[in-house]
């Protein structure tokens, strides 16, 4: 099987969808002989910030020199993104080499009427590909929720985190934050240990109760002993505990999620992880990086492309925009699925932009551009609708280099990988 064969066959399989439960993989993994239990695992849930979270652990883990594994979700530009060792993407040799054995089994399953998810799928082939390079440890980020999630088919993880929980998905979840917070602390395992950010009343009552019937330890990130000393959008400077670090990753939201990643690592130096130390820190927080996530592609002018696409990323993306660059009015590129709380989103962004383009995103739950820009000329004063993404992005720079401005692309982790390679090759030639 070649690279081709296999980005093929995730095509294929993408095709199922996303289908809640563990029986499935299950019966997957186990005739794979369960390569989960032969590594040890960081398990991330949350709504917002997994991602960063994710990259922080993982980039000091890697420069305190133990062979790291990551799994993330969903990949920006190239559907290996998802699985990583030392920070690089599984070559796509290895994708087809793991691919041709997962498949073989999977194949088998269908025939039995056993249907695997695309996610599922990748994940088994993560656990494979982890196992073959000998992976010491392992950052796992859910796919969505918890309990329910595929990747909670690992036994007890070192280290169950939480990033902030808020209400997304809840047509899978919950419609509350106590019944997204229960699903999402079905990560909770006996013998684990559990590492919160600040949350809601609500949401942290379920933690606590659960992390008390599984006799496990509970540990919230104190941001309080963060201080900011400087911030650009080429990084923030920040003191944690008598200690300097520089964080690549922009926003005050960056600075609370990197003091759970810190609270993580605090954690697994107290079992055992000895080889982590300040400069491994250090290098590890400023190396690390995650993609369309307040990405500064340029600085002049400030190209800045961000996944935001539910309220509360809408909030603190607004948050950033408001700090890093006050007293100016940018110019925005912008596509939203229909199925997110667009309203309430644009309400957040709504004083920061002088003109706006909208796109149709290329996925099915997609908002046309015509259909999206009649809701943003509720809120901005120019709103154009645009036939494609490349031309609007063109002409979105162009006004901005006139005005002398920032642009942002932001509204859908799905545009953000639409136009990713597009905008960088852009920059690029125009040097």
């Amino acid at each position: 099987m070649n690279y081709a064969q296999a980005t093929k066959i995730i095509e294929i399989l993408r095709e199922y969808g996303s289908r809640p439960g563990l029986d499935r993989v299950n019966k997957l993994l186990d005739k794979m002989g369960n390569p989960q239990d032969k590594l040890s695992f960081v398990h991330i849930t949350g709504t917002n910030g997994k991602g960063s979270v994710c990259a922080v652990v993982s980039s000091v883990l890697k420069s305190s020199g133990y062979l790291t594994g990551l799994f993330t979700s969903p990949f920006i530009t190239d559907l290996r993104e998802q699985i990583q060792v030392q920070g690089e993407m599984i070559s796509e040799e290895d994708f087809a080499s793991v691919v041709a054995y997962v498949w073989g089994i999977t194949e088998e399953l269908i025939s039995q009427g056993i249907i695997i998810t695309e996610f599922e799928f990748t994940m088994a082939v993560a656990f494979e590909y982890f196992v073959r390079r000998g992976c010491e440890i392992v950052v796992l980020e859910v796919g969505m929720g918890g309990k329910g999630d595929s990747t909670n088919v690992i036994k007890a993880p070192l280290c169950a985190v939480f990033t902030p929980v808020s209400l997304d998905h809840t047509g899978v979840l919950g419609a509350t934050l106590t019944d997204i917070a229960r699903e999402k602390s079905g990560i909770i395992k006996e013998g684990t240990r559990v590492v919160s950010s600040v949350q809601d009343e609500e949401v942290i009552k379920v933690i606590e109760d659960t992390c008390r019937d599984k006799g496990v330890s509970l540990k919230i990130a104190d941001t309080s002993q963060m201080q900011v000393v400087s911030e650009s959008i080429e990084g923030t400077e920040v003191i944690y505990k008598g200690e300097s670090l520089r964080l690549s990753m922009l926003g005050n939201h960056q600075v609370e999620n990197l003091g759970v990643a810190l609270t993580v690592i605090e954690t697994l130096t107290e079992q055992g992880f000895d080889r982590i130390n300040i400069e491994s820190i250090r290098k590890g927080v400023k190396e690390a990086k995650n993609p369309a996530r307040f990405e500064v592609v340029s600085v002049n002018p400030a190209v800045i492309i961000d996944g935001a696409h539910n309220p509360e990323g809408m909030r603190v993306f607004a948050d950033t925009v408001k700090k890093l660059m006050p007293h100016k009015k940018g110019i925005l590129m912008t596509g939203m699925l229909r199925d997110k709380d667009i309203d309430t989103s644009l309400g957040y962004i709504g004083d920061l932009f002088s003109s706006v383009y909208t796109v149709t995103i290329d996925n099915p739950r997609t908002m046309s551009a015509e259909e999206y820009a009649e809701k943003c000329r509720g809120v901005f004063d120019c709103v154009k609708a645009c036939t494609d993404a490349e031309s609007a992005f063109s002409e979105a720079l162009a006004e901005a280099t006139e005005k002398d401005t920032f642009l942002c692309v932001c509204g859908s982790l799905y545009l953000a990988a639409q136009i990713r390679p597009y905008i960088l090759s852009k920059l690029k030639n125009r040097g």
